[in-house]
């Protein structure tokens, strides 16, 4: 396994499969205790930074997100040697001001999911591990500036509140979570992010608005989700270019400690 080890690791959400920006790529196929991965690891390199690529849905998108194998995506990138992941996902917004098109870098999460499985600690010992800020703060720090010194349009903070999917909210739901002080909307990110702390990685996400959610009296054709989608695609693609060399070069979080004072 030693030639296929990443620093590095991208889990690429909705319209993100293409790890051709990595240059040449190795796949590998990960077998994992909790079964396979949703496809297989592309292992690549930029500017000297091992990467590991892994479409969260298949390549083909045919995995809805209630039925991915969130387990054993975190746990190949672990076998990989990776330390930090970044992790591309489309949203819906929750806020006038987060638009179509806009890159948002979430700091807190609201779990509304409900039948997912949430932990690697299942059998004789017991994990309660602290999720008060459950995002790494060098990696969102990394994925920030990168957006300024790009000038992507971005929101370096936000609270996004994860449902279980694959259907949408009713406009009830959607307001519901807006009076929560929900600012975003998706169906992956739990429990992908708490599955990493658990195993020490660094994660965050790079969030990407392709709609309004339904609170608001916006309509939103198929054909224009689509059009941004590709759109914010093309900026993930430049940010992570960006983002990826200063944030493996040092690692000096808490992330790795987070099974210090977890295990009972």
């Amino acid at each position: 396994m030693s030639s296929c080890t990443a620093e590095v690791g991208i889990i690429g959400g909705s319209g993100f499969y293409d790890s051709s920006i990595f240059g040449p790529t190795k796949e590998v196929k990960i077998h994992t205790p909790f079964g396979s991965p949703s496809d297989l690891v592309s292992i690549g390199e930029y500017k000297g930074v091992k990467v590991a690529f892994l479409p969260r849905h298949g390549k083909r998108h045919t995995i809805p997100p209630h039925l991915i194998n969130y387990r054993a995506n975190i746990m190949a990138m672990r076998d990989l040697g990776v330390r930090r992941i970044l992790a591309p996902s489309a949203v819906g917004s929750l806020r006038e001001e987060m638009k179509p098109g806009d890159l948002v870098v979430p700091d807190q999460f609201i779990d509304f999911t409900k039948k997912r499985e949430y932990t690697f600690y299942e059998g004789s010992v017991v994990g309660h591990f602290s999720m008060a800020d459950p995002f790494c703060p060098e990696t969102r720090s990394g994925i920030i500036e990168a957006a300024k010194k790009l000038g992507i349009r971005h929101h370096p903070r936000a609270t996004y509140v994860c449902i279980e999917g694959p259907r949408f909210s009713t406009r009830a739901e959607s307001k519901l979570f807006r009076s929560w002080g929900a600012d975003i909307i998706g169906m992956t990110l739990v429990p992908e992010v708490s599955l990493a702390r658990e195993v020490g990685i660094c994660y965050a996400t790079l969030a990407t608005v392709t709609d309004y959610d339904v609170w608001a009296d916006k309509p939103v054709t198929a054909q224009e989700v689509v059009q941004t989608l590709k759109s914010n695609v093309e900026k993930v693609k430049s940010l992570l270019v960006e983002a990826i060399p200063p944030i493996a070069k040092n690692r000096e979080c808490d992330c790795v400690k987070s099974i210090d004072n977890a295990l009972v």
